[in-house]
Parts: C-alpha cells; sequence; structure tokens
C-alpha cells in the first residue's frame, strides 16, 4: 500500500510554497491596473503629483513581483521533484498552459516591467502608459494561463485516457481553455487580488494621513483605491457565486463538504450560517439554517437538488466497484490488446477508473478488494469538514467587511471627509493583512476541498507522488520554508524601506492641461 507519510508530507510542501507565493500574487494583479489609473489621470492632466503616486506605487509593485517570480519558479519545479507520476500521466495536458503562459504572458510581463521602471525619461508619457497597461495585461494573461491548468485538475475536461500509453492526452484543447471551472476560477481570482491592491492602497494612504505624510498622495491614492476597492469587492461577491454554482454539477463533494450537508436535503437546499460540524458521527450541532438560499446559490433555482455527503459517498461505493472492473480489463488489455471483451468492459466503465485508484491506499489487493475495502475507498472521498466548514465562513465574512470598508471609503472620498474620520482610518491601517487572508482561506478551500483527489475523479492525490523516501521529502520542505521565510523577511523590509522614504518628487516638465494631456492620447 501507499505510504501515507510521503503523501502527507509532500502535500503538506506543495501547500506551504504555493501559500507562500500566493502571497505575492494577489497583490501583483491588484497593484497592476491602479498603476495604469495613476498612470492615465497623469497623461491626461499632466499633473506631476500623479506621476509620483505612479512611481511610489510601481516601485512596491516591482519589489512585490520580484519575489513572486522567485517563489513561482520554485513551485513548477516540485512537479517533477515530488509529483513526477503526477506529470507522467497528465505532463502532456497540464504542461500546455503552463509553457503558453511562460512564453505569452510571462515573458511580456517582465520584459516591460523592465521598460516601466526605466522609460520614464525615455519614453514619451503615452507610450509609457502602453508599458503599463502591458504590465498589467501580462500579470493577468499569467493568472489566465495557470488558473486553466488548475481548472482542468477541478474539472478534467477535453482530455482522454489512452490505452497504449497508459496516460491522459487533450483531445480538445478548446475545451480545456474554455473549462466553466477555469473560467469562474479566473475571474474570481484576479477580483480578489484587485480587492487585495485596493486594501493595500488603502491602508498605507490612512497611514499616510494619520501621520499627517504625502497628504496629496495620499488622498488620492485614497480615492482611486475606494473606487477600486469598491468595484472589485463587489465583483467579488458575484464571481464567487458563480464559482460556487460549478461547485453543483462538477464537484458535488466539495460543496457538500463546506456546507457540511450530511443528508440531501428537500429543494431547495438551507444555508448553514453556523453550526459545530461533527465528522465522526455525520451530524452538525447547534446548526443555524437559512431557508432556500444554498438551493438558490446552487442551483440558481428552487427545485434543483444539491446532494448530501451520505448519498455521494455511498455513488462513491458503486463508482469503487465498476472502477475496479475497469482496472481489471485494462490488465487485460495490456497482456492482450486483440481481447473484445475486456475492451468493451474497460470502455464501459473507464469513467470510474480513477475511483478503483482509491483503493490503492486501502486494499491489499486493489484488483480484488474486500467489501470492506471498498467501502473504505468511498468513505475517503469525504474531506475533513471543520476547516473547510470554518475556513469559507470566515473568508465570507472578511468579503462582506471589505464591500462595507470600500464603500465608506468612497463616500468619505466624494464628499471630502476623509482626514474627518480618524477612526476609520485607523481600521483601514490595521486592516492590511485582511485580503492575504481572505485569499489564503480561498485556495485552502478550493485545493483541501477536493480532496482525495489530485485530479477530479481521475486521479487520486495519493498515486501522484514521487517515489522518495521520507526524510528527503522532510528535508527539503524545512529547506524551502527557511528560504521563503527569508525573502518574505526581505519583501517586508525593502517595502518598510520605501514607506518611510516615501514618494521621490518629480522633476518632469512643467504641469500640462488635461487638453494636452488629451492631444498626446489622440496622437494629435
Amino acid at each position: 500500500m501507499i505510504d501515507q507519510t510521503l503523501v502527507e508530507l509532500s502535500r503538506l510542501q506543495f501547500a506551504a510554497t504555493a501559500m507562500y507565493h500566493f502571497l505575492f500574487v494577489p497583490l501583483t494583479l491588484g497593484l497592476s491596473f491602479m498603476l495604469v489609473i495613476m498612470e492615465s489621470v497623469f497623461v491626461m492632466t499632466g499633473r506631476t503629483v500623479w506621476r509620483d503616486m505612479t512611481k511610489f506605487w510601481g516601485t512596491l509593485f516591482g519589489i512585490n513581483f520580484a519575489m513572486g517570480v522567485a517563489t513561482g519558479i520554485v513551485m513548477e519545479f516540485q512537479f517533477g521533484m515530488n509529483w513526477s507520476y503526477y506529470s507522467h500521466y497528465v505532463g502532456d495536458i497540464f504542461g500546455a498552459p503552463l509553457a503558453i503562459e511562460g512564453l505569452m504572458a510571462f515573458f511580456l510581463e517582465a520584459t516591460f516591467v523592465g521598460l516601466f521602471f526605466f522609460g520614464w525619461e525615455r519614453l514619451s508619457r503615452v507610450k509609457h502608459l502602453m508599458v503599463t497597461f502591458l504590465v498589467a495585461i501580462g500579470s493577468n494573461l499569467s493568472a489566465l494561463w495557470i488558473l486553466v491548468a488548475n481548472g482542468w485538475m477541478q474539472h478534467p475536461v477535453g482530455s482522454a485516457f489512452n490505452v497504449d500509453t497508459m496516460r491522459m492526452e487533450i483531445t480538445d484543447f478548446g475545451a480545456v481553455l474554455t473549462n466553466p471551472v477555469a473560467q469562474a476560477k479566473f475571474v474570481h481570482t484576479v477580483s480578489a487580488g484587485y480587492v487585495t491592491g485596493a486594501i493595500f492602497v488603502l491602508s498605507i494612504s490612512a497611514w499616510f494621513l494619520l501621520r499627517g505624510q504625502h497628504r496629496a498622495l495620499a488622498r488620492r491614492s485614497f480615492a482611486v483605491a475606494a473606487a477600486f476597492g469598491l468595484a472589485s469587492s463587489l465583483s467579488v461577491v458575484v464571481l464567487g457565486d458563480e464559482s460556487g454554482y460549478t461547485l453543483t454539477e462538477n464537484q458535488k463533494m466539495k460543496l457538500a463538504a463546506i456546507e457540511a450537508m450530511w443528508e440531501t436535503e428537500e429543494a431547495p437546499a438551507a444555508f448553514t450560517l453556523f453550526g459545530f460540524p461533527d465528522q465522526d458521527a455525520r451530524e452538525t450541532h447547534a446548526e443555524i439554517k437559512l431557508p432556500y438560499v444554498m438551493g438558490l446559490i446552487a442551483t440558481r433555482s428552487l427545485d434543483g437538488e444539491v446532494e448530501g455527503i451520505n448519498d455521494i459517498v455511498a455513488d462513491g461505493a458503486y463508482r469503487v466497484k465498476s472502477g475496479v472492473i475497469a482496472r481489471r480489463a485494462l490488465r487485460e488489455l495490456q497482456l492482450n490488446p486483440a481481447d473484445k471483451v475486456a475492451q468493451l468492459a474497460f470502455e464501459t466503465y473507464e469513467e470510474n477508473l480513477g475511483h478503483a485508484m482509491l483503493l490503492d491506499a486501502v486494499a491489499v489487493d486493489p484488483l480484488n478488494p474486500t467489501d470492506r475495502e471498498i467501502q473504505a475507498a468511498a468513505d475517503s472521498l469525504v474531506p475533513t469538514i471543520a476547516p473547510l466548514f470554518w475556513s469559507f465562513r470566515l473568508m465570507v465574512a472578511l468579503g462582506m467587511f471589505f464591500i462595507a470598508a470600500t464603500a465608506y471609503a468612497f463616500w468619505l472620498s466624494t464628499t471630502h471627509q476623509v482626514e474627518d474620520k480618524r477612526w476609520f482610518l485607523w481600521v483601514l491601517a490595521y486592516s492590511w493583512p485582511l485580503p492575504w487572508v481572505a485569499c489564503e482561506l480561498g485556495w485552502f478551500v478550493a485545493e483541501f476541498g477536493r480532496q482525495p483527489w489530485i485530479i477530479e475523479g481521475v486521479l487520486p492525490t495519493a498515486n501522484a507522488v514521487s517515489g522518495l523516501a521520507v526524510w528527503e521529502v522532510g528535508l527539503t520542505l524545512a529547506g524551502f520554508t527557511a528560504l521563503y521565510a527569508v525573502l518574505i523577511f526581505i519583501e517586508v523590509r525593502l517595502m518598510l524601506k520605501v514607506l518611510r522614504q516615501g514618494p521621490e518628487p518629480s522633476h518632469a516638465a512643467p504641469r500640462a492641461t488635461a487638453l494636452s494631456g488629451m492631444a498626446q492620447l489622440t496622437g494629435k
């Protein structure tokens, strides 16, 4: 059987490196388009304060971008180091969007980041604005292709198992690209990044205003971040609803686990606002429910059914049994490719082949499992409920806070009362970590919620690891953790240094009028 210690350590290592990396990604996404907004105002008005703003926030963007690149490269190496069977089994599919991301998005972003910093005195205003815009586009394209790859893991479309090569292969790249799960994850993730950038700018601007420093820059930055953050935080809710809707068809167990929904409820299902999930007893104590809400979110109807955990497990037991038939047939086809009976059996039950692989972690002989081993494999379909249940609710609570905070900040900006509400500035000043908490919780729910699958319904996580010794994985885990801790320390030190120094006054040409700025945009 599979060494579960090796599996758990490999999972922990990838989780640690992925969540470290994702500390940098949201801020890169959020600041990139805010830089576009600020520089656009500079081009149209010629007011040097907007150029100073763009350069100041751009410096913080650059520090964060550099750290994100360093941590992201390490992540990709782990697919070959710790997850070699995964790379072998689905590398032809998973590797394609990653390669496109490197060629199309990362090179674009990295190239124009250099021009952004060194092109201020070498490029015209409009050309430099185009550079900033391409940096933002590159950042978002990087997220797109990464999430196309991740979305395929959550909902493996456009692919098929090749009996001859014993690997998964692409059959329809268009289906991989337009995967509804990938698209929903992309828009939800980038909008969460925009919120992160907005709260980051609001927090620092609030701190400057509380200390009476750089007031012209802080007031304008506050206004931009408030408007951008309000639009982004509202979109997170809408797009998060779309992500929830895709779970109804593609990841029923994840949806049921998030809700701690043990039994299938009569439609429309209620949303559990509060409760204490008891996984051993398969019930939720002291639960408070909102009638109809879960049914409306998950099915967008009053008669759509949301399946409960117990029913999904029962269906899983059947799928494990039929998957064993497919696996036996596959063995026969390897010995005799002309065996028509085996070919028919495999084609009939092929879709459940992945469920049979769950037996590798619990059965002595996976091709001839006992009823108890089949039930154990089906029970392993249930992830650990309590962390998912509470992580999701904390994430939603933070989302509601961001909407309220950015809405109030926007109202204060439009009514010119920002500096009068010092209590609110203090709230914002200490709110800067919250969007990162929400983003990390979101990724935890997305990835932990689909266990035991590394590819939903196709390949269990336990089957995907490399044949390493436990001490080797433990040693590299310690090394990566130490390295990433150093990188975060360096980033914080550099950012604090920039914040203490503040924006450098611009030595640009005299202020232009709005009309002359528009003339540059139109080329007249």
